[in-house]
């Protein structure tokens, strides 16, 4: 049994100064923040219910993965816990607060990495088109949508994004990523035709006399909210005859996907998602490695 939550301990103390260094030092975004602290909030609960109360060693740290497996939780979940943890303990190590690395020895469980579900290119142009630019929320969604698509980025970044960061002339946009990492990227020229067409007749009509820095703005005049960005994107889903369930992810993965097919090479997707390590991007290889097979089959002489 993991355990529940006891009455606060030097150890959880520990936990808000690495939480802390993340947030300040790291500069990492509040969704991996708050994804660390359940983890580690986790293994404090089971480190508390052992009767435990000095910094994690190797044995104890063994027998929180045991724990973890007993749960009968999924690989990936086990490797995210471990994988916070194993960090957490970096930085106590680094604080002095350790004097050896307990997970230094500890395996990661192996997973299985699941190919990234995408779209057809007929499946994205019906559901760009499936908007109303009748109406000015229409405007704005088709834009949306479209620049989604056209630029790959995260439902978060596009959510943030300000007015002043799309360069219509050079047909750029500027995006702030994970840990305030800055990257510019290109905008296809339909997306540019529908961004132009938003912002010339359908964001002032949003906003009714308010101001806003954001791109993307509600009938309130807010910035668009990533629940409020899943809906609409599952209404348009069922407009658009699509089945099963979308995401706004699966936009990312199409944008990243037909590029590949397309010939773009990988380091240019790496740069254009935002991923700080290419082994993150190399999820696509799935794309090439067909692409692959099919030079083979078309150029050897003897496919």
């Amino acid at each position: 049994m993991i355990g529940t939550m006891p009455d606060a301990s030097p150890l959880e103390a520990h936990i808000e100064s690495f939480l802390a260094y993340c947030r300040i030092e790291k500069g990492l975004s509040d969704n991996t923040i708050e994804a660390y602290r359940r983890d580690l909030e986790k293994f404090c609960a089971f480190w508390l219910s052992q009767g435990r109360g000095e910094p994690p060693d190797a044995g104890g740290v063994r027998a929180y993965g045991d724990a973890l497996r007993t749960a009968g939780l999924s690989s990936r979940s086990i490797a995210r816990n471990l994988s916070a943890l194993r960090n957490f303990c970096r930085f106590l190590l680094g604080e002095g607060v350790l004097r050896r690395d307990p997970m230094a020895r500890t395996p990661m469980p192996r997973q299985w990495r699941n190919l990234p579900k995408y779209l057809s290119l007929g499946e994205i142009d019906a559901l760009i088109t499936a908007a109303d630019c009748g109406r000015p929320k229409g405007l704005r969604d088709r834009a949306m949508i479209g620049l989604l698509y056209a630029s790959g980025l995260r439902v978060s970044e596009l959510c943030q994004l300000q007015a002043s960061d799309l360069n219509r002339e050079l047909g750029v946009v500027r995006v702030i990523g994970k840990g305030n990492k800055q990257r510019l990227v290109p905008v296809g020229r339909e997306a540019l035709q529908a961004l132009e067409a938003y912002l010339k007749e359908g964001r002032g009509r949003l906003l009714k006399g308010r101001s806003s820095p954001y791109l993307f703005v509600s009938a309130r005049g807010k910035p668009l909210t990533r629940q409020a960005l899943w809906k609409l994107l599952r209404g348009y889903a069922g407009r658009a005859g699509l089945r099963g369930r979308l995401s706004p992810h699966m936009i990312r993965h199409s944008f990243a996907t037909h590029l590949l097919e397309g010939g773009a090479d990988l380091r240019s997707v790496q740069l254009m998602l935002g991923h700080a390590d290419i082994s993150t991007t190399q999820i696509y290889t799935h794309v090439l490695r067909s692409r692959l097979r099919q030079t083979l089959d078309e150029h050897h002489p003897r496919a």
